[in-house]
C-alpha cells in the first residue's frame, strides 16, 4: 500500500479446447430368389374294332359269304414342362465420419486502482 493508494494490475489466459468425435458405417445385404417349376402329362389311347360276317350255305351246294370289319386305333402323348428362375442380389454400405472441434482462448488484461484524495 502506498500513500496515494492500492493499484492491481494482472492478465488472464484461459483456453477451451473440446473434441467430439463420430465413428459409424452401416451395411446391408439381401438377397431374393425363386425357382418355379411344373410338369404336365397326359396319353390317351382308343381302340375301335367293328364287324360284321354272314355266310350261307343252300340245300342246292350255293354258297354266299359276306364279311365286314372297320378297326381304329388312336395313340397320343403329351408332355409339358415349364422351368422359370428369377432372383435379385442388392449390397449397400455406408460409412460416416464427423469431428467438431472447439477451441477458444480467452486473454484479459485489469488494472484496478484506489486513490485516496488528501
Amino acid at each position: 500500500m502506498s500513500e496515494y493508494g492500492e493499484f492491481e494490475t494482472g492478465q488472464e489466459h484461459e483456453s477451451l479446447d473440446q473434441v467430439h468425435e463420430v465413428d459409424a458405417s452401416e451395411q446391408d445385404y439381401q438377397s431374393q430368389f425363386g425357382v418355379y417349376e411344373q410338369d404336365h402329362a397326359s396319353a390317351e389311347s382308343t381302340s375301335f374294332d367293328q364287324g360284321h360276317h354272314v355266310e350261307y350255305t343252300d340245300p342246292n351246294g350255293g354258297h354266299y359269304e359276306e364279311s365286314d370289319f372297320t378297326s381304329y386305333d388312336h395313340s397320343a402323348a403329351e408332355s409339358d414342362h415349364v422351368f422359370a428362375a428369377e432372383g435379385s442380389e442388392s449390397y449397400n454400405a455406408s460409412e460416416f465420419h464427423q469431428l467438431d472441434a472447439l477451441q477458444a482462448r480467452l486473454d484479459a488484461t485489469f488494472a484496478e486502482g484506489t486513490f485516496a484524495s488528501n
